[in-house]
């Protein structure tokens, strides 16, 4: 009793607020209009849903209208942070999804309001145990085309057809200083008639919800945004230097005319966060290479294009200029390797290729930038690359665990390596540049020339810092069949202080969603990068505004979510369980690190990376983190090995293998590889190196 006098309390405290006026009669229009608008059949409000994609405030996790076609019916519910009333309908909307979860309906609710951070929604989630996805609408585009105007309105989807079959309340429990027992449930109702089939009756009353402001909603300052005046400026200083000719865009954007003819597509895929492709989370974290358009550049643009792309008056400011992409973005290299021409076939499947090119350098040299550039961009999906001390023989391939540091990589949609300020990696002299390239037919032949053009510090502006890279890796993962939510983790553990520049998160076509964080020594942790969706198609390193400080101790924590599921529009086969491996129809989990040690300097190198490396197997294993590797940790083949000899590597018989048991048993894998890779030396010498075949491959 209690408990209900105080959500009453709460709604009588917010009328003024939320529920009256001082003028009534200045608001009687309105509340006309809304019960006009809510008490509608569904047959003459049969309003089409465009596509968008949310993220969920708490699991941080992106969410695609048309993603859902198999849904029996989507709801969206308007909400908000210190609304009474919907903070009341809680238990009725979580009984809602609880009693249609069965028969396929999704049900989340929508934030469009300004004030509302994702702190705010996460702690009031929290408060009242809500469990439900609570999709921000931080741009108001969604509220706005749904026609929000209060919280708890509920909207209910059709996927057959994406049009909204009900708009009204949830019930006729809520009011405006009252709370009572529902007699009518608008929403079940409507549900129920939509699963059979039916058309879904109209409730007989408005939504009662706190009002919503959408200050750009319906303003005449809308119908005065132009290309000229406020959109060009906008894409020549976000979108041109992939959309211009000879870029990495599909088009050109080099005219008003072209634009404009875009203009549809290009509201859809802002709506759908596809573009810009940076997949970084603006609510986590901030990024020196931040390539996401402002708040208020994304609503000025789908505004002009809701509003028919007026051209406005003057010169066209990207027809006047004619924009080509340059050979090379950094300017002319100090240094160019030719990647050995390949043969992509029209079809089949290609291994992993391994060539290499002598290092051009007769002295050593601290790189400072590299650009990857591809000729065929539809058949290479990756080059990674990385120092030898030992030229191959010919005919040799440079595998992966002769490496040293990289000169640079590229994946799909990636971008030049640029190194900080003062920052540099030291490259040897004479030796080989290795690499690791993943062709990927796509319907004709072709033949790739790709070039890495190299950028160094000049002999008189040597940089005092050195670059680090690494990798945390989980080639032990296990996605099961038809899963549509899998979670893989996956850390390393830093043995010294370091400062943590950037991150570069891979998976292939069921990769869904990534996140990095960081676990300090004293058990606190911070989320440090968040893609809610992971898109395969645009790859890149994220890096940090700020370098990040990991004390000596701390862990970086890396997690993947996978849909194996049919609602995975790139899935290849969701009948399928999957596992590690090279190809894109299989899968990885990989999240590349630059960062340097924060005791070294150019003048005073250090091998901490060893150190480093000790602990890989523990984290690819550790699923939970704890520090030790339980039985029901291990999976895949790698699991597999370990469990058949579980009870005699746990010396301590505590039923789990911890640091030092570990290391146990790699010393003594180690010392059988060694002699194994001995024996067969002697008896093939000329043989390519065993070690490749068991050594997990750094794959992009």
């Amino acid at each position: 009793m209690s408990a209900r006098l105080g959500v009453f309390g709460a709604a009588i405290s917010a009328l003024a607020i939320y529920g009256f006026s001082s003028s009534p009669a200045a608001n009687a229009p309105q509340a006309g209009q809304e019960a006009a608008a809510n008490a509608s059949s569904a047959s003459s409000s049969a309003m089409r849903v465009d596509n968008f994609m949310l993220v969920d405030a708490q699991k941080l996790e992106a969410h695609e209208l048309y993603r859902m076609p198999d849904a029996k019916a989507i709801v969206l519910i308007s909400t908000g942070v210190g609304c009474p009333i919907a903070r009341s309908l809680t238990p009725a909307i979580k009984a809602l999804r609880d009693r249609y979860a069965a028969q396929g309906v999704e049900v989340m609710l929508i934030d469009s309001n300004l004030q509302d951070t994702r702190e705010a929604i996460v702690a009031e989630a929290k408060e009242f145990g809500l469990d439900i996805p609570i999709l921000m609408d931080s741009n108001q585009l969604v509220g706005e085309a749904l026609g929000v105007t209060r919280t708890a309105e509920v909207f209910i989807v059709n996927p057959k057809t994406w049009t909204v079959a009900y708009h009204g309340p949830l019930n006729d429990a809520s009011d405006y200083g009252m709370q009572k027992a529902s007699t009518k449930e608008f929403a079940s109702d409507a549900l129920a008639a939509i699963i059979a089939g039916k058309p879904a009756m109209a409730a007989t009353q408005a939504s009662k919800g706190c009002l919503v402001d959408f200050p750009e909603r319906g303003k005449p300052a809308n119908t005065k945004i132009s290309y000229v005046k406020d959109v060009a400026p906008i894409l020549e200083k976000k979108c041109v230097a992939c959309h211009e000719e000879g870029g990495i865009g599909p088009f050109a954007m080099k005219d008003y005319a072209t634009v404009k003819g875009f203009s549809p597509m290009i509201r859809e895929v802002i709506r759908t966060d596809r573009m810009p492709p940076y997949n970084a989370d603006p609510h986590v974290g901030k990024f020196a290479d931040d390539k996401n358009l402002s708040p208020a550049e994304i609503k000025t643009i789908v505004h002009w294009v809701e509003a028919g792309a007026p051209r406005g008056v003057g010169k066209d400011p990207l027809g006047t200029k004619h924009l080509v992409a340059a050979e090379w973005p950094l300017g002319k290299p100090d240094a160019i390797l030719d990647v050995p021409a390949y043969k992509i076939p029209a079809s089949g499947v290609v291994d992993y290729q391994h060539p290499w090119v002598a290092n051009p350098l007769a002295e050593g040299k601290w790189l400072r930038a590299s650009t990857v550039k591809v000729e065929s961009r539809q058949g290479v999906h990756h080059v990674l690359t990385g120092y030898l001390k030992e030229v191959p023989k010919p005919g040799a391939q440079a595998f992966e665990n002769n490496w040293g540091s990289s000169v640079g990589g590229y994946a799909v949609g990636a971008e030049s390596e640029i190194a900080p300020k003062n920052v540099g990696t030291w490259i040897p002299p004479g030796g080989a540049i290795g690499m690791q390239t993943h062709y990927t037919p796509f319907g004709k032949e072709v033949t790739d020339h790709t070039k890495i053009a190299l950028y160094f510090y000049k002999d008189n502006e040597k940089p005092a810092l050195v670059m680090r890279n690494s990798v945390i890796v989980n080639n032990a993962i296990v996605i099961p069949a038809n899963d549509p939510h899998h979670q893989e983790t996956g850390y390393i553990t830093f043995p010294k202080d370091a400062l943590l520049y950037s991150a570069f998160p891979h998976a292939h076509y069921r990769g869904a969603m990534a996140d990095l964080w960081i676990r300090y020594p004293d058990g606190k942790e911070k989320l440090l990068l968040s893609l809610p969706r992971y898109d395969f198609s645009w790859q890149r390193d994220y890096t940090f505004a700020e370098p990040v400080k990991v004390p000596a101790g701390s862990k970086l924590i890396a997690h993947f979510i996978y849909d194996n599921s049919k609602r995975n529009p790139a899935n290849p086969d969701p009948s399928k369980q999957v596992v590690w491996g090279d190809q894109s129809w299989e899968e990885m989990f990989y999240t590349a690190i630059r960062y340097r040690w924060v005791d070294e300097t150019s003048k005073h190198m250090v091998n901490y990376d060893e150190a480093l490396n000790n602990d890989r197997l523990m984290g690819m294993l550790d699923a939970n983190v704890d520090g030790k590797i339980q039985k029901s940790e291990l999976k895949g083949q790698i699991g597999d090995q370990i469990l058949k000899y579980f009870d005699m590597l746990d010396t301590n018989h505590d039923g789990a293998i911890d640091a030092t048991e570990l290391a146990a048993m790699q010393k003594m894998m180690s010392g059988q590889h060694r002699r194994r890779d001995a024996a067969a030396t002697q008896a093939q010498p000329a043989a390519a190196p065993a070690a490749a075949a068991s050594t997990p491959t750094a794959g992009k």
